[in-house]
């Protein structure tokens, strides 16, 4: 029977401690990258489902009601874009009150733009059926509009829009 010299039992175990760290380390750079998937494509999916109640009630007011309707759009806007969004309402309100002005917004149908480790792209196919003082009947706009969608405590908020 041969006997193995202990050098060669050092070198042999140090070479499978190697292996063994690098099989590890292997292991954990797939399941890491998987798991990132997995969290984007959760986050993708909570963004879309929250794109529809946001940008109806983003692209509606009634003249009666503007402040509520400004303030439940508050609701679903966050950063700089909320900022934007009450200055934009801000000045819309003289002339939505003053023309009598009733828009209300109905999302036909969402879509995924991109979806990225902070952010999500939602296109929004979004008609917006308006009243007012200075038409006659309902007037349909058919809108088109990529909102950028932020995780923020497990919901996404609108953080950005913009018409195509």
């Amino acid at each position: 029977m041969r006997r193995i010299s202990l050098p060669e039992t050092g070198r042999a175990l140090a070479l499978l401690t190697v292996a063994a760290l690098a099989a590890a380390t292997l292991a954990g750079y797939f399941w890491y990258g998987q798991h990132r998937a997995q969290q984007r494509d959760h986050t993708a999916r909570t963004c879309l489902a929250a794109a529809t109640p946001a940008a109806q009630a983003i692209f509606s007011y009634d003249y009666r009601t503007f402040d509520a309707s400004v303030s439940n759009a508050h609701g679903f806007v966050t950063g700089t874009f909320a900022t934007e969004y009450a200055a934009t309402t801000k000045t819309l309100k003289t002339t939505a009150v003053k023309e009598q002005a009733v828009v209300q917004a109905q999302v036909s149908a969402v879509g995924l733009v991109e979806s990225g480790d902070h952010t999500v792209q939602v296109m929004v196919y979004l008609n917006q059926y308006r009243r007012n003082a200075n038409i006659t009947g309902e007037k349909v706009d058919q809108d088109r509009v990529v909102l950028t969608m932020t995780p923020d405590r497990g919901d996404c908020k609108v953080s950005g829009a913009a018409a195509i």
